[in-house]
């Protein structure tokens, strides 16, 4: 007797392949979420996918800062600068020796020295490489330029400086050589897989060398796709006018500024 034969299924319409509620959520945030499986494994596409930010992560920690670039920026918009380095003399001593990131060569220290101001400066900002050049080359400038205009006009605001292969504890000496009441790091923070351009902020009151992390204060992941310029800006003037009135920061001054969340 001849088994009967089955008809082939009907192939799934592309509305039952592609309406998978989990998909519209991702067209809120890039973090990882609704990757889907096939069998035990994820998709092809997410497979894919995954390669690329890891790719474009590790791309952003070798990428080197384009100093010539960015001192030409703040030339053009007449605001007086000056650029520096770490003891690291170069990208692969300062990932194998975080504590050579953290301290100024002789060169750059006498390069400060000149130009410390007669008037002790209110607040200095770094722009520092770190982990992520791309975030500072990109989303520096335009936070120093909405920061600047939230701070007093009475305060004193010293030379930017731009620093290569750069710890967050670099604008420490940074601040202390030049005399700043208070030293603000624009740095690149540690690439994500779906963040390789997120750059932190960390206020120090006083700032020397030695400081700790518990006496600073951080914002991070500044960039149009997390916390975008005009509202770390508003924080970072908050802090920065708290510290001064209080005399120090980190765990001493709390962001008690209005929550920092889209409109709407």
């Amino acid at each position: 007797m001849t088994a009967r034969r089955q008809p082939p299924a009907s192939p799934a319409t592309a509305a039952e392949v592609d309406d998978d509620p989990w998909q519209r959520l991702r067209r809120f945030t890039r973090a990882r979420i609704a990757l889907g499986r096939t069998g035990h494994s994820q998709t092809t596409d997410a497979v894919l996918a995954f390669g690329l930010a890891h790719a474009q992560a590790r791309d952003a920690v070798h990428l080197p800062l384009d100093v010539g670039a960015v001192t030409a920026a703040l030339d053009a918009a007449a605001v007086p600068n000056v650029a520096v380095h770490s003891a690291a003399p170069d990208r692969a001593d300062y990932l194998r020796r975080p504590d050579l990131g953290r301290r100024l060569d002789d060169a750059s220290r006498e390069r400060l020295a000149a130009a410390r101001p007669r008037e002790a400066p209110d607040v200095v900002f770094v722009m520092a490489d770190g982990l992520s050049a791309l975030a500072t080359q990109t989303h520096a400038l335009p936070l120093l330029d909405a920061t600047r205009q939230r701070l007093p006009q009475e305060w004193r605001i010293g030379p930017v400086v731009v620093a290569e292969q750069s710890r967050v504890a670099l604008g420490d000496e940074i601040g202390e050589i030049l005399g700043a009441r208070q030293v603000v790091m624009l740095i690149g923070e540690r690439p994500g897989l779906s963040s390789p351009d997120s750059l932190g902020i960390y206020l120090t009151h006083g700032p020397r060398t030695g400081r700790t992390d518990a006496e600073r204060n951080c914002i991070s992941n500044v960039r149009p796709e997390g916390l975008p310029y005009v509202q770390a800006a508003d924080r970072l003037a908050f802090l920065l006018r708290g510290a001064a009135a209080l005399g120090r920061s980190g765990v001493d001054l709390k962001d008690d500024s209005v929550p920092a969340l889209p409109a709407g």
